[in-house]
């Protein structure tokens, strides 16, 4: 699995405003120190929408809802960039209702997707193909977003 240098990647770094749906190379650092290697792991991704997908400037992409670029240009995305990698999704849905948490915080979709491991997730995320072709489209969709690495209880 390769690194991505601090040169290569668009990431943020400790001291700058941080972007709240940005996958940054600390986190990734910081899971992979913390998931023991080689188990499966579940990632669990909350997901607000924009009402418009919100594209950085000189990224030619039509317009469209923040959940439309998701679904019809993210996912897509990402699954070709997954192809022949352990992989699968477990669970996509709406939030129908927040029963704990802060008043008027509001999810409109989670999704539970299991990995074969961490290093099998951060191979696709960790690379320069993602960064330029994928993620921009997760990050013209979504407003505000979660993503927790889990385990399987034993």
């Amino acid at each position: 699995m390769g690194s991505v240098s601090a040169q290569s990647a668009p990431l943020e770094t400790a001291g700058s405003p941080m972007n709240p749906i940005e996958i940054t190379l600390q986190a990734l650092d910081a899971a992979e120190r913390a998931i023991p290697p080689g188990q499966p792991v579940y990632m669990l991704n909350l997901l607000r929408y924009r009402a418009y997908a919100r594209y950085e400037d000189g990224f030619d992409a039509a317009p469209c809802s923040g959940r439309e670029a998701f679904h019809e240009r993210y996912r897509p995305a990402f699954r070709r960039l997954a192809a022949g990698k352990p992989l699968a999704r477990m669970f996509s849905g709406p939030v129908l209702a927040s029963l704990v948490g802060p008043q008027g915080e509001r999810r409109d979709e989670a999704a539970i997707n299991e990995y074969g491991d961490f290093a099998a997730f951060r191979s696709i995320v960790d690379t320069e193909t993602y960064r330029r072709e994928v993620a921009p489209h997760r990050h013209a969709a979504l407003e505000d977003f979660r993503l927790f690495a889990l385990a399987k209880a034993m």
